[in-house]
């Protein structure tokens, strides 16, 4: 990993999104269950876009080459906020963070 400080704003930035999609996604699954459309409507293009910011984020620190492949990955099969706070938990370890 390259630019210590580079890579620990781009994890706080990641943190950010991850949490604010995760907390779309709470009342986004509660809306699904109950059949409540209108609110599924609005909240499922947000959430949406808050996954494809955190996995453009992982995607271009993979590039940059601050951390491997795997995080983007994990975003993806996670579908977002778990796997992307998972993978900024262990970067963090392995930086000394």
């Amino acid at each position: 990993m390259n630019d210590r400080d580079g890579t620990l704003r781009r994890l706080r930035l990641i943190t950010v999104v991850a949490v604010l999609d995760f907390l779309l996604l709470v009342p986004l699954v509660a809306a699904a269950l109950t059949h409540a459309e209108g609110t599924v409507s609005i909240l499922g293009p947000i959430h949406g876009a808050g996954f494809l910011v955190l996995l453009a984020l992982c995607v271009r620190g993979s590039v940059e080459g601050r951390w491997g492949w795997w995080y983007p990955a994990i975003v993806v099969v996670t579908l977002g906020p778990p796997g992307s706070l998972y993978g900024e938990w262990r970067i963090r370890r392995q930086l000394g963070a």
